[in-house]
């Protein structure tokens, strides 16, 4: 019941302090949908809360303090604190919350950081913050991980839990950055060699960014432990005579909530039924982005009381002056200042949106009891104070979803396509069908006009050589009678009887006859061709008015496709606009749509140039509806969706573009740790390196060998490369190469090699070494970065080797003459080669029987200089240490009179 309380009062309007504290109504927590034309919400004045909380007494005070009374006496009923001065004055302090010893962590947790985890999650910004002296349980009421007991987890753990259940994982993300800053330096937790990340500031809307930082998507619980597990271990600590274990930096976790808004009509719909393709509205749901900031501060002390000195003197320097400026802009804030000094400090830049800006803040401060103590105990106090008069403007976070407009617009385009194809084939089937059928009637009706005229030209020819023939035959007849009676009767006429004139004329009269019926079958076949002549011109005609048909297809062909490059361009422009595009969709379906439309091709298929593009868009399309509900697949999906062992077949594809595509994608794949396994088990390493043995293609050298890389990361896959001749592969790929982009991959992908222990001796002796040194001949800095890495890489397991005594005798890089191009580059002016060089060459100094080498070659100098003069503190005291430890330099820095 007092838990539901003090969280009501945490969240209530109106908040009683002390007369001088002005109180602003705040904004409750609600579920509205917000302004879906895009307007931003309303600033809404919200102050910043402010819990205290009482460490109790550890075994060393309730010794020395046991006969002394302590100096803080706590009223939680009435959320006051009284300070005593002495034994009959006290000072009275009211804050929001007052939590005793005997507070809880479920109960801290529900009064100071339950309402701005809720805030969050509805789309604002929140800040969560502990401040205090040193060893007072900031970090135990923030950061405590509570694996032995589940009842002493703290507030960042506790946090999680809420927002993992109430988000969903389908539609929302959560991701997580953990940073710390140290000696006014923003290191990332989760990525140590990150040790320098940028502060950006919006110049629009203030907000402030770190693009430099590591952001990891979080799913459950135990991931997030495991990150924060992580972190503390890359955390600065130091053993001081008030703490055991004080953080030296102030850590910072980063919780970015993403949310899609339900309710919001976003849908595509036709402007008629007559034309699909056009879009009449477009409408983008709406998505809130809130990030919660979680700030576990150093404990604040005093030089005297901590002992500090040496290095962790610096560092206490830098801690107190970075809380100094926090204190002195929230004083400006809290006196209505014209000026704040948020630029004084790295801390205060990042916590501008905090304090004065429009995150929901709660501050907890914890104190000790202990009557020694009471100065710091009086500042945090005040601190907790002035804290409470500085008033922030919450905002609501809202944005349209451009990414969910474009998968719609997708979709979209998808069915504009396949509905075009589909009217396309229809029409051309048409006229095909249209011009088969004209094209073989004609040809029937030519071939029935010729059979006619020939049969009929045979008939009359027949016929009339019949009668001509007959002809022939009466008049030879005729002429032999009348030779005969012409010698019967010499000297008379001969004469002609009339039944003869008769048969002649009668002769006459049917061959005349007979001649004017075949005038007139020869007249009825040149009408039939009259005919057919119309008949052939009205199929011309009709095919006339088809091609007629096709050209306004064509018109109408074109329209479409101005259409659809119209909605193609607007899609691009929403693209651009909205956070990411699908490159792992185009990279991983892209060869897939290529491989099956070249089988197709290949097997006689009708080929389209312009359909057969449209039909591989509309296959991606289609992968991209599949991939999840229009949400951007992850590589586990395209595991289930597409299946490693499709994708590794491609690898041994004919077809060349394939190959760097399907490459490139095992490359893509192998960059996630959770996949590597997957593709070691399934082959792909035997793959890629045949690869590099089989193919001349520089493009597939480059891109095999940065997936070998990322393999290589792995130390079970470190020696399956070894033991499947990798090395010798990598080695003859780098002596071949030209490129820098695949110099640069090969030598990082023998840099992981080098860095194996068990390996050293079999790489050195199969040619890797002698590779990785033969690369230095390329001038690109990205190259020598990997070189130089890889030689770091050795010299470290060079260096532990020797100090666990498996290895005796000079270094291998001496003895391959690497010295000379370690020394030339140990003050290049590419950090990521200097960095490495600095480190290999202190790796190299830990060994006494590279000393007299070092010498010689001009390392002890460089030396002398990082110890000196490097930027990282941990590379600079090696150096030193170094140094001191040697005899043999100690001797040569007498010698030469060199003061160190």
């Amino acid at each position: 019941m007092a838990t539901s309380q003090g969280a009501n009062s945490y969240r209530n309007a109106r908040t009683s302090l002390k007369p001088h504290v002005k109180s602003k109504p705040t904004q409750q927590r609600r579920n509205s949908t917000g302004s879906v034309n895009g307007k931003e919400h309303a600033a809404v004045p919200g102050r910043v809360r402010v819990a205290v909380r009482l460490r109790p007494r550890n075994a060393e005070e309730s010794v020395a303090d046991a006969d002394f009374a302590d100096c803080v006496e706590l009223q939680p009923e009435l959320k006051r604190l009284k300070l005593r001065k002495n034994n009959w004055d006290a000072d009275t302090y009211e804050f929001d919350e007052v939590l005793t010893e005997f507070s809880s962590q479920k109960r801290v947790y529900e009064v100071v950081a339950r309402p701005v985890v809720e805030s969050v999650l509805d789309g604002y910004n929140g800040t969560i913050m502990a401040y205090g002296q040193t060893g007072t349980g900031k970090t135990y009421t923030l950061g405590r991980l509570g694996e032995e007991d589940n009842a002493a987890r703290g507030i960042m753990v506790r946090a999680m839990e809420d927002i993992l259940a109430d988000v969903s994982l389908e539609t929302d993300s959560v991701s997580v950055s953990y940073l710390q800053l140290y000696m006014e330096t923003i290191q990332d937790l989760l990525d140590p060699a990150n040790d320098n990340i940028t502060i950006v500031e919006d110049p629009k809307t203030g907000d402030v960014s770190l693009p430099g930082a590591s952001l990891v998507d979080i799913r459950d619980k135990q991931s997030f432990v495991e990150l924060l597990r992580l972190g503390e271990a890359h955390r600065f600590a130091a053993n001081t005579k008030l703490n055991t274990e004080s953080s030296r930096s102030h850590a910072i976790l980063m919780v970015h909530v993403k949310r899609s808004v339900k309710g919001i009509d976003a849908a595509l719909s036709s402007e008629n039924g007559n034309h699909p393709h056009m879009v009449k509205s477009i409408k983008p749901p709406l998505v809130r982005k809130g990030k919660l900031v979680v700030v576990d501060l150093a404990g604040s002390e005093r030089i005297d009381k901590s002992g500090s000195e040496g290095h962790t003197l610096e560092e206490a320097k830098s801690i107190n002056l970075s809380l100094s400026a926090l204190g002195k802009c929230i004083n400006a804030l809290a006196e209505n200042s014209a000026h704040v000094p948020f630029r004084d400090s790295k801390l205060t830049r990042l916590l501008r949106d905090s304090f004065g800006g429009t995150a929901r803040t709660s501050l907890v401060i914890t104190i000790g009891p202990s009557p020694r103590h009471r100065g710091e105990t009086a500042s945090t106090i005040m601190f907790g104070q002035r804290a409470m008069k500085v008033e922030n403007m919450v905002k609501l976070k809202e944005e349209f979803d451009y990414k969910s407009l474009s998968r719609r617009l997708d979709i979209e385009l998808d069915k504009l396509i396949v509905e075009h194809e589909r009217q396309q084939k229809a029409f051309e089937d048409e006229i095909e069908r249209l011009s088969t059928e004209a094209q073989h009637r004609i040809s029937e009706a030519e071939r029935n006009y010729v059979d006619s005229l020939e049969k009929e030209r045979s008939k009359y020819q027949k016929d009339y050589m019949e009668s001509i023939k007959k002809l022939e035959e009466q008049f030879v007849m005729n002429q032999q009678k009348n030779e005969e009676s012409h010698m019967k009767l010499s000297g008379e006429i001969p004469r002609v009887s009339a039944e003869e004139l008769a048969d002649l004329k009668k002769m006459l009269r049917k061959e005349t006859h007979l001649r004017k019926a075949a005038e007139g079958e020869v007249n009825n076949l040149k009408i039939q061709v009259a005919e057919l002549k119309k008949s052939e011109a009205s199929r011309k005609s009709e095919i006339l008015k088809l091609h007629t048909m096709l050209e306004d297809k064509e018109r109408q062909k074109e329209k479409l496709e101005g259409e659809i490059a119209i909605l193609q361009s607007q899609l691009l422009q929403l693209s651009l606009e909205a956070d990411e595009v699908y490159f792992c969709l185009e990279i991983i379906f892209l060869p897939l749509g290529l491989w099956e439309t070249r089988q197709q091709l290949d097997r006689g298929g009708f080929e389209k140039e312009m359909g057969g593009l449209n039909s591989l868009t509309s296959q991606v399309k289609h992968q991209q509806q599949a991939s999840g509900n229009g949400e951007k697949p992850s590589i586990a999906k395209l595991f289930e969706q597409v299946g490693l062992q499709k994708i590794l077949s491609l690898l041994e594809a004919e077809d060349a573009d394939v190959r760097i595509h399907a490459v490139k994608v095992v490359a893509n794949l192998a960059a996630e740790e959770t996949n590597q396994g997957k593709i070691v088990e399934a082959g792909g390493l035997t793959s890629l390196l045949n690869l590099l043995k089989s193919s001349q293609d520089e493009t597939i050298h480059r891109v095999a060998a940065g997936a070998i890389a990322n393999l290589a990361m792995n130390e079970t896959n470190q020696e399956l490369i070894m033991a499947q001749g990798g090395i010798s592969l990598l080695s003859l790929t780098a002596a071949n190469a030209e490129d820098p982009q695949t110099l640069r991959m090969v030598a990082g992908a023998i840099a992981n090699l080098c860095g194996n222990d068990k390996l050293q001796t079999k790489l050195r002796s199969e040619g890797g070494m002698k590779a990785l040194l033969g690369m230095v001949r390329c001038r690109h800095p990205d190259v020598h970065a990997q070189v130089a890495r890889g030689i770091a890489n050795f010299a470290k397991c060079e260096s532990r080797a020797s100090s666990q005594g498996t290895k005796s005798g000079r270094s291998f890089l001496i003895e391959d003459g690497a010295l000379p191009w370690i020394v030339q580059n140990a003050n290049n002016e590419a950090a990521s080669v200097r960095r490495h060089i600095e480190l290999a060459l202190c790796h190299l100094a830990q060994h006494e029987i590279n000393a007299r080498d070092m010498i010689s070659g001009g390392a002890l100098w460089e030396l002398v200089r990082i110890s000196r003069d490097c930027s990282r503190e941990d590379i600079k005291t090696l150096a030193h240490r170094t140094l001191v430890s040697s005899p043999t330099f100690q001797a040569e820095m007498r010698r030469l009179r060199v003061n160190y």
